[in-house]
């Protein structure tokens, strides 16, 4: 898909987790979508176990985690989502991207983060 669909999916996912409609941002999702977390070996497989995940989002997040940009490239059925971000020990922000690779149905069948994890990990 192309024309910018797909990075509409990708900011109504946005909305949809900032309003806690962790159903709706399920949906999204591909039933055997895999979730690649930031730093770590640890792959969410599934979307049950996303949407498991999502009822604890704000314990992996910084404290006064905020977004303040946010930029979409898009690719043959993915997205490259570049996030700017601040926190409060880090109010001078940061960026993250994360790429989230689609099926022909438009479904999220990957999600995966680039961070600088030592830069993550001390805004905690």
């Amino acid at each position: 898909m192309s024309g910018g669909h797909q990075s509409e999916l990708i900011k109504q996912g946005w909305e949809a987790l900032g309003a806690g409609e962790f159903d709706k941002l399920a949906s999204y999702y591909h039933e055997d979508m895999i979730f690649v977390l930031p730093g770590q070996d640890d792959v969410l497989k599934g979307r049950d176990a996303f949407r498991s995940a999502l009822d604890s989002v704000g314990q992996v997040l910084p404290p006064g985690f905020a977004i303040k940009s946010m930029r979409y490239c898009e690719g043959d059925n993915e997205v490259m989502n570049v996030v700017e971000w601040t926190a409060d020990k880090l109010p001078g922000g940061s960026q993250l991207a994360i790429t989230f690779r689609f099926n022909d149905q438009d479904q999220i069948i990957e999600e995966r983060w680039f961070i600088d994890t030592e830069q993550w990990k001390a805004a905690f």
